[in-house]
């Protein structure tokens, strides 16, 4: 029998015990050994679930116990999740967790102090919720050179441009909407300001290249801005926004343009197909050339479902090591962004915004909005690199106001 530990009875931590014990024979037959919780950890009581018994709230009882051999980290955050998790690695049992922030902050160390003290840290369930992510990038891609991950890595700000789109919901109405259902926080900053996506792609990129990628490097714009008239102008020209993390290979020694923002994504795109509060992640192999992972990016069972599998690849392995790791990184591993090289949306407005954007562009597409004021316009540039386009931007504010902030194409 392998003995568990989870730390945190919410959402998350709740669908794990209920997987456990609802498919406990397929979870028994798969981990070659029956797994049982002996602690739920949490600073609340449970007196009406059906696991009460197990419910403590001193975490020495876990440390202190030779018996547990693995432990389910689904507080989130980083306090007191990084010390707990730290603690456990170090008394020799292996961690499997959910938390996306902890391992984009502190993913580096965590899985140094697992191979030292040769136990696992895994964290399928960090990116994408019940989709498998990870292990594949790790395991069956593992002949290929990653050149680019990029992907819909947030399901509520997902869920809220589908609903400006499809229904003409302004920003504000689609979040109110998004939070009435339970899709999005009643503070939403960290997934409609591009955190949540932003953590998500630094532990991506980290896999991908070999080197930690740490959030405070990675240039990160949300979709707060965004209005239905730019929902409009992307639709005239068969496009719609979609908020993209993503990471691009610049070179062998781990560097990357890695960035979160909004997206003009053509509808001919499997990622334009995404809908609601579902996830795509698209990777780009020089074998395999592109594969896309798709599912609910969240959620109390998806999610449990990718850690209870973590927790049985690590019953399975209490004696061996998951060879899932990467180096530590600094701000070299994130490439200057200024030199990244794509078409951009522009919107501008003023008595000559049209013949401002010829002379300050040249040659661009003009998009079209039914609901657009007359003396304003969005047009598409030609390829070009950020620092090109600042420079364009800066001169073209000489004689017209800036109405959308940079969307890349």
């Amino acid at each position: 029998m392998v003995k568990i530990a989870v730390l945190g009875f919410g959402t998350v931590g709740a669908g794990v015990v209920d997987v456990i014990y609802d498919n406990a024979d397929i979870v028994a037959k798969n981990a070659a050994d029956k797994i049982e919780v002996e602690y739920i950890l949490d600073i609340r009581d449970y007196p009406d679930s059906p696991f009460a018994g197990k419910v403590i709230h001193d975490f020495e009882t876990i440390i202190n116990d030779d018996s547990i051999s693995v432990v389910v980290e689904t507080i989130g955050g980083t306090k007191p999740a990084y010390e707990f998790t730290k603690r456990s690695l170090l008394a020799g049992k292996s961690v499997v967790t959910s938390n996306k922030e902890l391992v984009a902050t502190h993913g580096a160390e965590l899985i140094k102090i697992a191979k030292e003290n040769n136990v696992n840290y895994l964290f399928e369930a960090a990116v994408g919720g019940g989709i498998p992510i990870i292990r594949p990038m790790a395991q069956c891609l593992a002949a290929n050179r990653i050149d680019e991950v990029c992907g819909i890595l947030n399901g509520t700000t997902n869920y809220i441009l589908n609903r400006m789109i499809n229904a003409g919901l302004s920003f504000e109405k689609a979040l109110a909407e998004a939070q009435e259902k339970g899709y999005a926080e009643r503070n939403p900053a960290a997934d409609v300001e591009g955190h949540d996506a932003c953590r998500k792609i630094c532990i991506l990129a980290a896999l991908a290249f070999g080197r930690h990628v740490y959030p405070e490097y990675v240039k990160t714009e949300g979709i707060t801005k965004i209005t239905l008239e730019d929902v409009a102008y992307a639709e005239s020209d068969d496009k719609v926004i979609k908020l993209l993390g993503r990471a691009r290979r610049v070179d062998d020694k781990g560097r990357a343009y890695v960035f979160v923002a909004p997206h003009l994504v053509s509808r001919e795109s499997p990622l334009a197909c995404v809908n609601g509060v579902f996830n795509s992640i698209m990777v780009s192999g020089n074998q395999v050339d592109d594969v896309m992972f798709y599912g609910r990016g969240a959620g109390k069972y998806p999610t449990a479902s990718a850690v209870v599998a973590d927790v049985i690849d690590a019953a399975k392995h209490l004696n061996a090591r998951k060879y899932l790791s990467w180096d530590d990184g600094d701000a070299s591993c994130v490439a200057d962004l200024s030199e990244f090289k794509s078409k951009y949306y522009v919107r501008v407005s003023g008595d000559n915004a049209r013949s401002a954007a010829i002379d300050t562009f040249g040659e661009v597409k003009f998009l079209s909005c039914a609901d657009a004021d007359s003396n304003e316009c969005a047009f598409i540039t030609d390829e070009m690199t950020v620092s090109e386009l600042n420079a364009k931007l800066e001169k073209i504010k000489n004689h017209v106001a800036l109405l959308s902030n940079m969307m890349v194409l």
